[in-house]
């Protein structure tokens, strides 16, 4: 059974397609379940929309949510569509996040670290004049601030844990025992990592994560999950049988989706 539980459309601001289009897409690639995940608001900033083209405004996320239940309503019986939300975590604006997201019906939540030490992960700059021990302290700060998100609570799913390497591929050659501490929490606390293709989309080519932390997950308990991460429509379950069959060699037995916030297993 073929699911896809990270996607995006143009109300982020940098995406493609609309809602529409990526069901679409998902049933002519023969998904049994997509699910809807497009980025979060800034729900803890005083503007309505603070990063047009990052995610889209507060005002519109009740839309968003309309539309998604609308269109699982439409697709019943062809495909089982999944209200979802990639969500930025932010420490000090948490509890914020937390009650936006208790006043609406959500399948899972995908909790996704995208800034560190108040810098976007994605920024090459910020690697430059470091030393390695420089180095060392950024890498602990974005696995310190992913083990605090798989405490919140609030996420089914922690999205694309090494995505940090996206524009610098040294990052993963950074040596800490911050990530084994961290796939441990994650076990810990029960909440699933996704295994997302979108890394072909930057300098580092392959997924999020790398296969070293996936064997490490795997050793710690940790279920896992796919996304493709898509920001247009064609990229809609985008190397998925590639994914399992990489999981399958790992010595995973299965993966699992989430559906009313209830676990469910897909065997390998």
């Amino acid at each position: 059974m073929k699911f896809d539980l990270h996607t995006h459309h143009d109300r982020c601001g940098h995406a493609q397609g609309k809602i529409r289009d990526y069901i679409e897409a998902a049933i002519a690639g023969g998904l049994s379940v997509i699910g809807i995940s497009d980025h979060s608001p800034y729900f803890g900033s005083p503007d309505d929309q603070a990063q047009p083209l990052i995610a889209m405004a507060k005002s519109e996320f009740p839309r968003y949510v309309e539309e998604v239940l609308q269109l699982k309503r439409e697709y019943e019986g062809q495909i089982d569509v999944l209200l979802g939300v990639e969500s930025d975590f932010f420490p000090e604006h948490a509890e914020i996040y937390r009650q936006e997201y208790k006043k609406y019906p959500f399948d899972y939540i995908i909790g996704s670290v995208h800034l560190s030490g108040g810098v976007s992960i994605f920024n090459r700059n910020r690697w430059k004049k470091l030393n390695d021990a420089q180095k060392v302290e950024q890498k602990e700060e974005y696995y310190r601030l992913i083990q605090e998100s798989a405490r919140a609570g609030m996420f089914h799913i922690l999205g694309h844990i090494d995505a940090m390497k996206g524009f610098y591929p040294e990052f993963s050659d950074i040596r800490t025992p911050k990530v084994n501490d961290t796939l441990k929490v994650i076990g810990e606390c029960g909440v699933a990592i996704e295994i997302n293709t979108s890394g072909k989309t930057k300098d580092v080519g392959g997924w999020y994560p790398s296969d070293e932390i996936l064997e490490r997950a795997l050793f710690y308990g940790v279920e896992a999950t796919f996304g493709s991460d898509a920001h247009i429509p064609s990229r809609v379950g985008d190397e998925w049988q590639e994914v399992s069959a990489k999981l399958k060699e790992i010595g995973f037995k299965h993966w699992v989706y989430y559906k009313n916030q209830e676990k469910q297993i897909v065997p390998l």
